[in-house]
């Protein structure tokens, strides 16, 4: 049903089978609310239990942070963002299978640079990344390329900035370039 769904509003699904049980789906461009929905059929389509996580106040408003809770969402504490790289890694290794979905841009809204927490997670949990693209021009949900990180930032952001070459956003002008932001060291206030 869901991907009659997507199908009926033109879009095209295209995946490939991950590459474990375990990883991140890092989702870009992210410009637009649309974008939940579009992933969200996708999943449904899929029929995979992808968690994804978001601000942890999203999940504090009545009502619709315990639907994001059944809908596979997890409240990231960013007050903490040393803790929970290694936490989230503890969490995916302690489940039989575990893919979680990161937009490494952190808003709809642009940004001179990517966060670097999917970067980090994947490096310390020692597991490959799904790039995933909706391209609205084309409307294609792509669930295809792999990547292996090896630890060389540069390699491995330019191996990503392949994957997701020529794809466009709803509002491509909100665009991140695909940069890593440097780690912070301090705890937002």
């Amino acid at each position: 049903m869901s991907l009659r769904v997507l199908m009926f509003f033109g879009w095209q699904l295209r995946y490939r089978p991950l590459p474990g049980p375990r990883g991140i789906a890092v989702i870009y461009p992210h410009t637009s609310n649309w974008d939940f929905f579009v992933g969200l059929f996708g999943k449904w389509a899929l029929d995979l239990p992808f968690r994804w996580l978001a601000k942890d106040s999203l999940f504090r408003i009545p009502v619709l942070g315990s639907w994001f809770r059944r809908l596979g969402g997890e409240p990231v504490d960013r007050s903490a963002p040393n803790g929970m790289i290694k936490s989230q890694a503890q969490r995916m290794h302690a489940a039989d299978w575990y893919w979680v979905g990161i937009t490494p841009e952190g808003t709809r809204g642009y940004r001179p640079h990517w966060k670097s927490g999917f970067y980090h997670l994947a490096l310390e949990a020692k597991v490959p990344l799904c790039l995933v693209y909706m391209d609205y021009p084309n409307k294609i949900l792509s669930l295809v390329d792999h990547v292996y990180l090896t630890g060389d930032k540069e390699q491995d952001m330019a191996a990503i900035r392949a994957g997701f070459e020529g794809h466009l956003g709803l509002h491509p002008k909100d665009m991140a370039p695909i940069l890593l932001g440097e780690r912070r060291e301090k705890p937002r206030d």
